[in-house]
Order: structure tokens, then C-alpha cells, then sequence
């Protein structure tokens, strides 16, 4: 089974590398779409976000690392060859915002979506929180893996 873990990754958390981690030890292989928002202005820009990734992860050997700039899910799931996306959840808010997507996207293709429950020592761990609680200086060392810590403070300190 292949699946797609879809994020913008700005930064790459211990949630989701723990959600990458548990679906490439459920799946055969998994691709981890680095998804660009036209819209938003990212704190990384998708090249240093899969190179974040692939830092965090160079230890997991079923995981391929892409880019999704443009169009929908589906395609580019059908493009891969995906049996299924993958996403991980905190609580019912993430539910909530989840389902009529993983609806959708089923309806439109038939593709089918996996929840998989975040690790409850990370629920209070989102991108947006730790980019302000690190630009405030606040210590985000156990939130990011390793290989994002310096490279978030550096970029942080500098905005």
C-alpha cells in the first residue's frame, strides 16, 4: 500500500514526524506531499521544508519526500499511484476540519482517507504555535526535530 501524507510542513513538528513514522510502519511506502499555499507566505520555502524532512527522517527508509504546488489532492494521488492519504489528528477540531476533505475527495475519486490519532504528548503542537512561541523566544527545542531548531530560530530571529 502506498500513501500520501499531505502538509505544509512550515515547520515540521514532533506531531508530524510521529504521524509520518506510524503510517511508513502501516504502509508500504509513504510520500510526504510538501504542499505550497499560493496564498501564504511560508516561513521556509518548500525546497528547505523537504530538506527539513528529509533531515528528520533520513532514518526511515519508506518514505519518498515531493512537492505539491498546485491542483488538487486527488491528482496528484492518482498521478503517485495512491491507495490512500493519511492524515493525523489531535482532537475533534482536527476532525472537524478533516472530514468534509477526506469526504470530498472521496466523492470525487474514490479515494479514501486514514485518520490516524496524534500521540496525545503532542496535542498542543501545531506549526503556527511554535513559530510564535519560538519568535517570542520561548523554547521550542522538544517540539521540532533536531534538524529544525537552529535553522527555526535563525529564520525566525531574523523576520
Amino acid at each position: 500500500m502506498l500513501c500520501v501524507c499531505p502538509g505544509s510542513y512550515d515547520p515540521v513538528t514532533v506531531g508530524h514526524i510521529d504521524i509520518i513514522r506510524r503510517a511508513a510502519r502501516l504502509t508500504d511506502q509513504v510520500i510526504v506531499a510538501v504542499v505550497h499555499n499560493p496564498g501564504k507566505e511560508g516561513t521556509f520555502s518548500i525546497e528547505e521544508r523537504v530538506d527539513l524532512l528529509s533531515e528528520s527522517l533520513a532514518d526511515v527508509d519508506n518514505v519518498r519526500l515531493d512537492e505539491l504546488s498546485n491542483g488538487l489532492l486527488t491528482d496528484f494521488c492518482r498521478d503517485v499511484g495512491a491507495d490512500a492519504v493519511v492524515k493525523g489528528l489531535r482532537s475533534g477540531t482536527d476532525f472537524s476540519y478533516e472530514l468534509p476533505m477526506a469526504l470530498m475527495n472521496r466523492h470525487l475519486t474514490g479515494l479514501e482517507t486514514i485518520f490516524i490519532p496524534g500521540d496525545p504528548r503532542y496535542e498542543h503542537v501545531s506549526s503556527s504555535l511554535v513559530k510564535e512561541v519560538a519568535r517570542f523566544g520561548g523554547d521550542v527545542s522538544g517540539l521540532v526535530p533536531g534538524p529544525v531548531l537552529d535553522p527555526l530560530l535563525h529564520r525566525l530571529r531574523s523576520l
